[in-house]
């Protein structure tokens, strides 16, 4: 029985990421970011199967098939990779204006040493060099970027709950 006394903050259990090549899609985020791989990649079909219908019931008909691999964050949220037959790549991937996701972000201290893996592996940087929070002040930091599938990713040097407990926009 739900009341509404029983809400409390959820915890965040995976994310879904569609990229046009699922092999380099695992290799990138296993080398460059350390995300465990847990499920190795799989082709999933629309047939009579339950995976087969829980597709059908999220995609509609006519999905035909796709591939997925599992992946895990340090922090164990789950990742998932898929790659679908008809995917397109957007020319401009960061309608940030449009409702939906538009990035996720990854936390690491060396900020800097993580973009420049990310680039190395054919990544690029939307913002030339890492932002601080509070110059002068505290080493707080962050960076956008792209996967080199075209995905927004943000890096931060600190964890969500210490950039923001200090009011980031308000000094």
């Amino acid at each position: 029985m739900t009341t509404k006394h029983s809400v409390y903050p959820r915890t965040f259990s995976h994310i879904g990421i569609s990229v046009p090549d699922l092999e380099k899609a695992v290799k990138f985020y296993t080398e460059v970011l350390g995300w465990y791989l847990i499920m190795e990649p799989t082709e999933i079909v629309e047939d009579a199967s339950a995976i087969g219908e829980m597709c059908t019931d999220v995609f509609g008909a006519n999905w035909k098939k796709f591939r997925i691999a599992h992946m895990s964050t340090g922090d164990r949220v789950g990742v998932e990779l898929f790659e679908f037959i008809n995917q397109e790549n957007p020319e401009n991937n960061f309608e940030y204006w449009k409702t939906g996701i538009f990035h996720f972000c990854v936390q690491d201290p060396d900020v800097e040493g993580l973009a420049e893996k990310i680039v190395a592996a054919g990544g690029k940087k939307r913002m030339q060099e890492p932002r601080y929070y509070y110059p002068g002040e505290k080493p707080y930091r962050m960076i956008y970027m792209e996967d080199p599938f075209g995905n927004i990713l943000e890096i931060y040097s600190h964890s969500y709950e210490l950039i923001y407990s200090s009011g980031a926009y308000t000094g």
